[in-house]
């Protein structure tokens, strides 16, 4: 069943709902027919409770509760297709957009509102069993995939994947969107992969936009044309998470036999804005918004459930647990301290250092100069 490379775009459901697989997606149906009811739902629920939670996440952050948000709204079918497809063994490197992928592995998300409010450096601990394998949120572009390929590398020099035992080999997916794809870092990455035959698969989510500079500036060529120079290469309808899973489902389990890195490019569209200090009226265009949200993966997955005979109470369930979701955040993120300055200069060095007693003793003096103190 291996290929070099797919023919052409891995897609599954039509922005209709329509079941109507593209010739790219046939070699993948069986992976597709094997899913259950219970599981389609789940695919369903998960997208829905996550757009909730993005939705809020970013209300707190414009209340002054978050110092920054990076929304995920757009982008739920590539991350929860990609998530189920990972079996527990293996071990995913997000970049700091994966959400879901966290919640879904086990991840508490209010780690994440630790993170985006200044009280944690980490989040959580990624090797709590509890965590998934979940490796923490990288804020430096690209960074994360050296780290996978790594760890998969790792993998190969300890006899942990390429067994035959299903249940034991691993496999490895490093997160990352167009704009890394840009970096040396996933270049290099890629490299190392190759030449070790690492289990590592680079799941890409092409945006459409790195910030303000859109993907026809970044490459000349269809992005996954550019990991095609280092392994096999899919491209696959991210706002579809039925070929989202499928293809990240087979990819993994190439890498996890033994048969060396893969990449997956899930052509998606971000939403909202790269993060909430970014403002994309400045350089997308309400026409084109609008026609990436008639191809919406949760509109698309709710009507391809409805013709399958999912029921109005089950649509209604999904929101009810959606907006209870997203009340509890709300109420655990309140809850939360506030942060301190002093966390500024606490793990700066592993030991203490001049410059950082000196730094933290201005800053107190400075904040005891305004009247009435620090607040």
């Amino acid at each position: 069943m291996t290929r070099t490379n797919t023919p052409g775009l891995v897609r599954v459901l039509a922005a209709d709902g329509t079941f109507a697989p593209t010739e790219a997606a046939e070699q993948f149906r069986p992976i597709i027919d094997a899913l259950s009811d219970a599981q389609l739902e789940q695919f369903y629920r998960e997208m829905v409770i996550v757009r909730g939670f993005d939705r809020e996440a970013t209300n707190l952050q414009r209340q002054g509760q978050l110092a920054l948000w990076p929304p995920s709204f757009g982008q739920e079918a590539a991350q929860v297709g990609s998530a189920f497809a990972a079996r527990s063994q293996d071990t995913l490197f997000p970049s700091y957009r994966e959400h879901v992928v966290a919640k879904i592995r086990g991840v508490d998300v209010v780690d994440i509102i630790r993170l985006m409010r200044g009280l944690s450096h980490g989040g959580w601990d990624p090797t709590d069993p509890k965590n998934g394998n979940t490796r923490i949120y990288t804020l430096v572009l690209g960074s994360q995939t050296l780290h996978a390929a790594g760890f998969g590398m790792g993998l190969v020099f300890d006899g942990k994947c390429g067994t035959g035992n299903v249940n034991t080999d691993q496999a490895v997916i490093a997160y990352y969107g167009d704009g890394s794809s840009s970096q040396g870092d996933v270049h290099e990455a890629m490299v190392f992969a190759a030449s070790y035959q690492a289990p590592t698969v680079f799941f890409m989510q092409n945006n459409q936009w790195a910030i303000s500079v859109p993907v026809s500036r970044q490459s000349r060529t269809p992005l996954h044309e550019r990991a095609a120079g280092y392994m096999p290469s899919f491209e696959v309808d991210g706002n579809d998470v039925l070929a989202s899973y499928a293809v990240a489902r087979f990819a993994l389990d190439e890498a996890r036999a033994g048969r060396g890195p893969q990449a997956i490019e899930a052509v998606t569209y971000r939403r909202g804005a790269h993060t909430t200090s970014d403002d994309p009226t400045k350089y997308r265009t309400k026409a084109e918004e609008e026609a990436w949200a008639e191809r919406d993966p949760i509109a698309r997955m709710h009507a391809f459930l409805e013709k399958r005979g999912a029921t109005t109470a089950f649509f209604e369930s999904v929101d009810e647990e959606s907006r209870d979701f997203s009340a509890d955040i709300r109420r655990r993120t309140l809850e939360l301290p506030n942060p301190g300055p002093e966390a500024m200069f606490d793990h700066v060095y592993t030991d203490a250092h001049p410059l950082m007693v000196e730094q933290q003793q201005w800053l107190a003096e400075y904040e005891q100069s305004f009247e009435g103190g620090a607040a």
